[in-house]
């Protein structure tokens, strides 16, 4: 637990007992004031007075504007009623100020300065004028008087110029704590996001593959047992690859670990994921044209997947007899990647998903997050096109 400074320590804590040390405050003083009044002549007149004064500094902080009329009003009877002396009961004159400079509203703090401004004066020439006093003496007095006024309601208007900062701070603090909240549930929901996406592009595409080699080698073992051995071997090639990405990828939830990025596919990568599909038995081209230039991460992360996603669906819905094109064209902006199929993409069921992060729909979300565009659709005379515009720097 921290330890804070004796005055700190004092200041939380009286902030949190403000109403009793106010009526405690109140009630001792009251009870020092009464003994003098009671033995005042009239003590009838002194005593209401001092009453008067005294008692409402219990609600000096919960009920300023009230409190500080109530004393304002009795302290304008004194100087009426009572022309021969001061009661002790006036020191809650200054501190009824003061509580109305700090914590009243402006127009009561305005007021009460006012007042006690044309109090001093008053009591100034009641009270320190006579035949015993001179006129310097008396207007001495009543400088005096003006100036501690004058002193006590600048120290409670700092103080309330304190007391707006702290609260300022206080909200500052709470904006900022419910924005970093709200930065770290969005950086969590982004982050879900993208393993969601990630486990489907990895799943999908190995599972598809290693379907689909399963069937073709079953069928084919007893025509041709080398293509079932072909086939065998691209399931294990295929199982290992998705077992290295499903590792790098579930790296980020482990927070001992720092997240693996050794093996993040690239666009250099294409090359050996079309070779392995072409070795499994789809007919697939890979087009490159232009100078391969460097792309973020992100960027040839998505370049990947986007091929990977197409290439599983031409797997899925396009036919066995299907003819592929992966095209790269390096532009001066960007990286222009497209897949074409021929086969019965359009009719075939390869239509948008509308399952989040998947799909077509995780395809364009990838494109637009790094800054490219997206588009998919049949082509003419049959078949399907996916085309990715990613650039070499994200768009701001």
């Amino acid at each position: 637990m921290p330890r804070f400074p004796l005055s700190e320590r004092w200041y939380r804590w009286s902030a949190e007992h403000v109403v009793g040390i106010d009526r405690t405050f109140a009630a001792l003083l009251t009870l020092f004031c009464l003994a003098f009044a009671a033995g005042s002549d009239p003590w009838y007149t002194s005593v209401p007075i001092s009453l008067g004064m005294t008692v409402p500094l219990a609600w000096r902080r919960t009920r300023v504007a009230l409190s500080g009329a109530v004393i304002a009003g009795f302290a304008v009877l004194h100087v009426i009623v009572v022309p021969d002396m001061l009661l002790p009961s006036v020191v809650a004159v200054p501190i009824s100020l003061y509580a109305l400079a700090a914590y009243g509203p402006r127009w009561a703090s305005s007021g009460g300065l006012a007042v006690a401004v044309l109090g001093s004066i008053a009591a100034g020439v009641r009270y320190f004028s006579g035949e015993y006093m001179t006129r310097a003496s008396t207007a001495f007095s009543t400088a005096f008087l003006l100036v501690f006024v004058g002193a006590v309601w600048a120290f409670g208007d700092l103080r309330r110029v304190r007391n707006q900062e702290l609260e300022g701070l206080t909200e500052r603090a709470r904006l900022l704590e419910l924005e970093r909240a709200q930065e770290a549930e969005l950086a969590a929901m982004a982050e879900r996001t993208r393993i969601a996406r990630e486990m489907h592009d990895i799943v999908a595409h190995s599972l598809t593959v290693v379907i689909a080699q399963a069937d073709g080698g079953r069928y084919g073992a007893k025509a041709d047992p080398d293509a079932a051995i072909t086939a065998l071997e691209t399931i294990a090639r295929t199982g290992r690859q998705a077992l290295t990405d499903m590792r790098a990828l579930l790296s980020v939830l482990r927070e001992d670990r720092p997240r693996d990025t050794r093996s993040t596919p690239q666009v250099t990568d294409i090359d050996a994921l079309v070779q392995n599909l072409r070795d499994g038995g789809l007919q697939v081209e890979l087009r490159v044209e232009g100078e391969p230039r460097a792309l973020t991460t992100g960027a040839e992360l998505t370049a990947y997947r986007i091929v990977q996603e197409s290439l599983t669906n031409v797997l899925k819905h396009a036919g066995p007899a299907a003819r592929v094109v992966v095209a790269e064209r390096w532009t001066d902006v960007g990286l222009d990647l497209s897949v074409t199929d021929d086969g019965r993409g359009a009719s075939g069921g390869l239509v948008p998903s509308t399952a989040g992060g998947q799909g077509v729909l995780g395809m364009r979300e990838r494109a637009e997050l790094h800054g490219g565009r997206f588009t998919a659709g049949p082509v003419a005379g049959g078949g399907y096109r996916v085309r990715a515009e990613l650039p070499y720097t994200r768009e701001v």
